[in-house]
């Protein structure tokens, strides 16, 4: 009886714990400023210079990416999103977005697994999705938590943790400039 106990114990401390684990509340940004207006941001020209990382923090990869942003006839945003790792590889991704909402998006690209949904608040957007992601010639369906922070200077950090099954396998760091005339 008494492992009984004790295990009942540590099972309902573990919720505890886990059920303290709540997701961020992106409504506590709504005054933050600089504004993050997705479609104007990434409208034109815009870099970004990324790190990925595995799941303890060791690097993996570097890349630059440069994106170009259109709006389409839809009122969609497209961007057109040309990567250069550093190990050579060359990478195209093209994303539609659409606002879906006050401050919620929609968008779609070849490799995403159905749609990925943000929501924007002050300076922040956070964007979720399911990507198909080549890793070592298999296809990894991976989930993707984007939380991009607008900085003054027209400077946006990206972090991104992508898991699967509930755990986490990597980050992505991004930081974006966007040149405005």
């Amino acid at each position: 009886m008494d492992i009984l106990i004790k295990r009942v114990v540590i099972f309902s401390m573990a919720l505890v714990i886990f059920a303290g684990c709540s997701a961020v509340d992106i409504k506590q940004y709504e005054g933050d400023t600089p504004q993050f207006l997705l479609y104007e941001y990434f409208k034109g020209e815009t870099k970004g210079w990324g790190i990925v990382q595995d799941r303890k923090g060791n690097l993996l990869r570097q890349f630059v990416v440069d994106i170009k942003g259109t709006v389409n006839e839809q009122g969609e945003l497209v961007l057109d999103e040309d990567f250069y790792w550093r190990d050579g590889e060359q990478e195209k991704r093209i994303w539609t977005i659409g606002r879906s909402g006050e401050r919620s998006y929609t968008g779609k690209a070849a490799d995403v697994i159905d749609s990925a949904k943000g929501e924007a608040y002050g300076n922040v957007l956070n964007w979720q999705y399911r990507l198909n992601l080549e890793v070592d010639g298999r296809t990894w369906e991976i989930h993707f938590d984007d939380w991009m922070f607008l900085q003054p200077d027209n400077v946006l950090i990206n972090k991104a943790v992508m898991s699967k099954f509930g755990f986490k396998v990597g980050e992505i760091t991004i930081v974006f400039l966007k040149n405005i005339q």
